[in-house]
């Protein structure tokens, strides 16, 4: 049973989480009608995305024998037959499209999660080899889901929201690609086809450039008219302290340690990015669903 759950890489599902922002955002985390709705989201995108990492796995069974990491999954290792690894992602397909009509029977939700198998369905049968495409497809996927999200929640996605999201997931793909730069100047070996196409000074100029994009994006978001408008609070610029420190940190993983091989291990083993992020939302709770309280009122 275990090697079945490390083929699903339910640890990968942190992502989709992404799907609860916009309501977050919107202030009305507990009072949305359809939270049964968003939870159920939350699930089919996660059987759709691991049924696309089973076929991803099974593109690159040869590939990932040559990773130091990826050559301990179950279909690299051996340890699944492809066969049965393809039969189970046919039925998370299938479950994830069938709780996809009850999470939003209007076929919104639905048609975004289609586009997004398909688009990454193009991702592993060779889009991922164009370098620059490969990356803008890995962001797309997060904004499709903060999108879906969004379209069951049935709350507005601000074009602030988009931007952090897409440049966010933007930096987090990029600092994978370097991972795979430095184990290729490691091994000798190219661990995917793309790489061709980046070196460490490029994608060194891209993480500075983002992380600063990323930064002056959210604290205009926090700033701006219609933000203020919409949730009736100028206090939220306080939260872009995290918003700093959690960028200076992960660029400290990434250019310092060399450790950014996956974001979401970073999220599971990295005390400080958790803290961070932690703090931010709980800023972000007690200033959008406390307004009342005292300490923020007298600032």
């Amino acid at each position: 049973m275990n090697k079945y759950i490390k083929l699903l890489r339910p640890k990968d599902w942190a992502k989709n989480t992404f799907l609860f922002i916009p309501v977050f955002f919107a202030g009305n985390l507990f009072s949305v009608p359809k939270l049964e709705h968003l939870i159920a989201g939350f699930f089919s995108f996660s059987f759709i995305a691991s049924a696309v990492y089973i076929l991803n796995d099974y593109r690159d069974i040869e590939d990932d024998r040559k990773h130091p990491v990826k050559s301990k999954r179950p279909l690299a290792a051996g340890t699944i037959k492809p066969i049965a690894a393809l039969i189970t992602g046919a039925v998370l397909l299938v479950t994830g499209f069938s709780i996809a009509l009850y999470a939003d029977p209007d076929y919104l939700f639905l048609s975004i999660l289609v586009f997004y198998f398909t688009l990454n369905v193009g991702y592993s049968l060779g889009l991922k080899n164009v370098s620059v495409l490969d990356i803008i497809i890995i962001a797309t996927g997060f904004v499709l889901r903060i999108k879906a999200g969004g379209y069951i929640a049935g709350v507005d996605v601000s074009p602030w929201l988009t931007l952090m999201v897409l440049l966010l997931s933007l930096f987090m793909a990029i600092g994978k690609r370097r991972d795979d730069i430095l184990l290729k100047l490691e091994t000798g070996s190219d661990m995917r086809k793309s790489i061709k196409g980046y070196n460490l000074e490029f994608l060194n100029t891209m993480l500075g450039l983002l992380s600063a994009i990323i930064i002056v994006t959210y604290i205009m978001y926090t700033l701006s008219a219609k933000t203020y408008e919409r949730l009736q609070n100028y206090h939220l610029y306080y939260t872009a302290i995290f918003v700093i420190a959690g960028m200076m940190r992960y660029l400290q993983i990434i250019l310092v340690q060399n450790q950014a091989g996956s974001p979401t291990e970073v999220l599971y083993k990295d005390r400080f990015i958790q803290v961070t992020l932690l703090l931010w939302v709980a800023s972000f709770y007690v200033i959008l669903y406390l307004k009342n309280v005292t300490i923020f009122n007298s600032l």
